[in-house]
């Protein structure tokens, strides 16, 4: 991948993306979130009050530690877990499919042991694909050029 156009749903213009520590755990950990599904940063940016995506150019730096999960593997649930169970990892990038709200119960119920693997395998499937890329490292964000805001209308 050389150049790709990603998106950043947010409440305002981020020119200068940065890595914030939030309350809650997030699927890759501590980052800032892009897609490359523009119908997902929209999503993610009509849950505020003032909805903006903010659209970005990612150029690839080959000397970053990037994770990519392609498909939806018992490895790509095993860091979910870990990451939504605090713990943290060594890469800058980590790029995959996202636990949307409803993933993320059955991942929720997994590790609760109200559900087995297999269950939540079975109710995954059926789920809508999705994309996220978290930028995990300040080194991270140098792979982002910012182009423009657009303010939605809700």
């Amino acid at each position: 991948m050389a150049k790709q156009i990603v998106y950043h749903g947010s409440y305002c213009e981020v020119e200068n993306p940065e890595i914030k520590q939030g309350k809650y755990t997030k699927d890759f950990g501590v980052g800032f979130y892009c897609t490359i599904l523009e119908e997902q940063a929209e999503k993610w940016a009509k849950k505020y009050e003032t909805p903006v995506v903010n659209i970005y150019e990612y150029n690839e730096n080959p000397n970053l530690n990037i994770k990519e999960f392609t498909i939806m593997t018992e490895e790509w649930l095993d860091f979910i877990i870990d990451c939504r169970s605090g713990k943290k990892h060594d890469y800058d990038i980590v790029i995959g499919a996202m636990a949307d709200d409803q993933v993320y119960n059955y991942v929720t119920d997994l590790m609760m042991g109200q559900i087995t693997r297999e269950a939540f395998w079975e109710l995954a499937k059926f789920r809508h694909p999705t994309h996220q890329i978290a930028f995990c490292t300040n080194r991270s964000l140098n792979c982002l050029k910012f182009l423009k805001a657009e303010e939605l209308i809700k």
